[in-house]
């Protein structure tokens, strides 16, 4: 009469459930307190400080860190052997071509659009990408890179360097600060 060939598992194709959010009933009081899985959560993140809470233990919320940050880099963690950083660029704007010969990176975007170039030598022309919200991407260790905004907006990124490449604490308001700084 009826055909449950489709039904994910034969076995139990009538029982019936019995959560609160259908049979509520059931639970006048709500949930046990053992069904809880997860715990509440503040996301009020504005009032989170960017810095370098480095190198103690530390948990954050990077996609709302990322979008926070207007500096063009910010050392948020840094270790011994490994070191985060939040990076905003301004339509138009790029990281500059660079190369790092004993350091791998890793780079999200959180927000934005733009290209990556990738290459061994410096017109990086062996790997291009455009990249948008939610793109990662490798770097290795002796690889020129650069990474440019062609958005109208600014893009929010986060790069994880290992081993650390800026001093402790690093901010960096500017491009023109950065190049200073090198």
């Amino acid at each position: 009469m009826y055909n449950y060939s489709n039904y994910p598992c034969n076995n139990y194709r009538n029982a019936p459930w019995y959560t609160p959010e259908m049979y509520p009933y059931f639970y006048a009081l709500g949930r046990p307190d053992y069904m809880w899985e997860y715990p509440v959560r503040n996301t009020d993140y504005s009032g989170m400080a960017i810095k370098d809470y480095g190198p103690n233990p530390f948990a954050i919320n990077i996609d709302e860190a990322s979008k926070q940050n207007n500096n063009f880099r910010t050392a948020l963690w840094t270790g011994d052997h490994m070191q985060l950083t939040l990076m905003s660029l301004a339509p138009g704007e790029d990281i500059g071509m660079e190369i790092h010969p004993n350091v791998d990176q890793f780079i999200r975007i959180e927000e934005g659009q733009g290209t990556v170039r990738m290459g061994k030598d410096k017109n990086a022309d062996e790997y291009v990408v455009n990249v948008d919200d939610d793109y990662a991407f490798i770097v290795p260790a002796n690889t020129w890179h650069n990474v440019v905004n062609t958005g109208s907006t600014p893009m929010k990124l986060y790069s994880i360097y290992a081993p650390p490449r800026h001093p402790h604490g690093t901010i960096q308001r500017t491009k023109a600060d950065a190049n200073a700084a090198e």
